[in-house]
């Protein structure tokens, strides 16, 4: 297990060497860390969680033309070389496929304890300090406005709405971010969550005021 694990952290590496920012090799690790510690207290398939929080990311769909199917298949196809077990490998391409939060807002096909976990790592990794932050980077990269009081965000966005809006960042934190906390799963995802969310709350409160020129 640990020889396969190795060579998809190092696969990985290399694959999203200079990767945008936000979804580079160290929020890959950062979401593996947080999957490794939920599952500590789930007790999910430790090779199906470690393998689907390494690749979940490996060709995101939004850097490749909206393809959802591509990560999903490099995925498989990397594993399959790798001699790995199909049903291991199915049940990563299924947690792939369905856990993206885009992937909530429409027809989620596919549900597990492992994509629980999984899921609920990488949502911990959008939010909070670090979520801030990527945020920002991920906003910056597609050249977007930091915040615009004439644009307000659209908080009942279809899934079409959510992967071709090119609103100001801010408003991503009240059409995705601020809402992760009661989508979490797992005891100690909601956790975590809570602690997370609260100083997004914070934050966007000392946003709002020095944009208004209050403080």
């Amino acid at each position: 297990m640990n020889l396969i694990i190795n060579d998809t952290i190092q696969f990985v590496k290399e694959t999203l060497a200079g990767a945008e920012a936000g979804h580079d090799w160290f929020h890959i690790e950062r979401v593996f860390h947080n999957a490794k510690a939920i599952n500590e207290t789930e007790q999910g398939n430790w090779l199906v969680v470690a393998l689907a929080a390494l690749l979940h990311d490996i060709a995101d769909a939004k850097f490749h033309n909206g393809d959802e199917e591509i990560g999903p298949k490099t995925a498989a196809d990397f594993l399959t070389m790798k001699g790995v077990d199909p049903d291991v490998i199915q049940h990563v391409r299924d947690i792939i496929s369905n856990m993206s939060y885009k992937s909530s807002l429409g027809e989620v096909t596919f549900r597990s304890k492992e994509m629980e976990i999984v899921q609920d790592a990488d949502r911990l990794d959008a939010i909070g300090a670090i979520g801030i932050a990527r945020a920002f980077t991920y906003g910056g990269y597609k050249n977007r406005a930091l915040y615009d009081p004439a644009i307000p965000p659209n908080l009942q966005m279809s899934k079409d709405e959510y992967k071709n809006t090119t609103a100001p960042t801010i408003n991503h934190f009240y059409e995705k971010l601020l809402k992760l906390k009661d989508l979490m799963n797992t005891g100690k995802g909601k956790a975590i969550a809570a602690q997370r969310h609260d100083f997004m709350e914070a934050y966007l409160e000392q946003f709002l005021q020095e944009a208004e020129g209050k403080r």
